[in-house]
């Protein structure tokens, strides 16, 4: 049985990918935290769930329309939100403080639909970090071309910023080569932070079905291995731009290392292990963010050991052969952002919808009392 100690003995950070207020106020999250979670990750889609799928946030819901009748669901939503960062960042605050910066932060994303506006993201971004005022927080910005410049000029202001969406090496290294620029404007380096969250199931979901349409011997023995394959490219890259004069000045300014954050972590596939991409994923300077059902199995039967450099000829052989069969990787991988996107939006838009039904209920039975 694995545990989440043997992982960081490897030098990864688990972050658990979760967050809802009855976790926090319980000491559920402390109990996590004390058994090795060392940060944690959220998403409209976790918010949707965490606020409609309890009663956990009336109180907090009628106090904030008793201040303001007039509030909208996006302010109510944000300060919902805020409210439940503030609480868990403060629950890590000491993680943040043993690692020197290097873990204990909680992520909160920029509204999905700034996603294609460099200026739009960039006052999000500002707002929420002045609004949560937690030195371990990190907001999340997408990594569309346009969210990669909004990063970057996050970073020179000091804003620690979690990228995320991303699928493809190549863009995951315009991501590093602007954290690297960002901090060359920032006269204390040392005082910011980053991690660049590269998206790995989705990438299996999306191959499989076009290996599935070739239907060949080939096709069927490179299902379920290019999400990992991909990965371990990505990993290969970041070594080797660690090395590079650009990124190294920064490194010896004293700046944390931009290190990948491996998301989308769960299994889609039953026929595949649920723990496929945090047993193949292991290695130093990594976070791996896990939702809850994903850590409960990799605690039960994961294995932790070194695995993000074991077999990398066969990892590119296997990235080869998928070109050889036609399927462009590239084009998925555009794809597989522009749907990430969509679907952060429609769930934040749902997320919304859903709280305006609960501001009706909570005022309804506010009323009855």
């Amino acid at each position: 049985m694995a545990s989440l100690h043997d992982l960081a003995r490897h030098g990864q950070s688990v972050w658990l990918d979760f967050i809802d207020r009855n976790l926090v106020s319980n000491g559920g999250l402390q109990r996590l935290v004390d058994s090795g979670v060392a940060g944690v990750t959220t998403n409209p889609t976790i918010f949707h769930k965490a606020i409609t799928g309890s009663r956990d946030y009336d109180e907090a819901i009628r106090e904030l329309l008793d201040q303001d009748h007039d509030s909208g669901e996006a302010q109510l939503c944000e300060a919902l939100v805020v409210g439940d960062v503030q609480l868990a960042a403060d629950v890590l605050r000491p993680v943040y403080e043993r690692t020197h910066g290097r873990d204990g932060y909680v992520s909160i994303e920029v509204p999905p639909d700034l996603a294609y506006s460099v200026e739009r993201t960039v006052a999000s971004a500002q707002h929420l970090w002045h609004t949560v005022r937690r030195e371990n927080v990190m907001i999340k910005v997408p990594g569309t071309a346009e969210g990669v410049r909004a990063f970057e000029r996050l970073i020179a202001e000091g804003i620690n910023v979690n990228v995320t969406l991303l699928f493809s090496v190549s863009r995951y290294e315009e991501v590093a080569r602007a954290w690297a620029r960002g901090l060359a404007r920032n006269a204390q380096p040392q005082r910011v932070a980053s991690v660049a969250s590269f998206f790995v199931s989705r990438v299996d979901t999306k191959v499989d079905q076009k290996l599935d349409a070739i239907g060949t011997s080939e096709a069927a023995r490179l299902r379920g291995r290019i999400a990992v394959a991909n990965a371990k490219c990505a990993y290969q890259r970041f070594r080797a731009l660690a090395k590079e004069p650009q990124i190294a000045e920064q490194l010896q300014r004293g700046a944390h290392l931009q290190r990948p954050l491996w998301a989308s972590t769960s299994t889609k596939e039953p026929r595949y292990s649920d723990v496929l991409y945090v047993d193949s994923l292991v290695g130093p300077d990594t976070v791996n963010t896990m939702p809850p059902e994903t850590l409960d199995a990799f605690l039960y039967h994961g294995t932790a050991s070194y695995s993000l450099d074991a077999d990398i000829d066969l990892s590119q052989r296997d990235l080869e052969s998928l070109k050889t069969l036609g399927v462009d990787l590239d084009a998925l991988t555009r794809e597989l952002e522009s749907e990430g996107v969509t679907a952060f939006r429609d769930s934040w838009n749902k997320l919304l919808a859903a709280l305006k039904q609960k501001c009706f209920a909570v005022a309804k039975d506010f009323a009855g009392q």
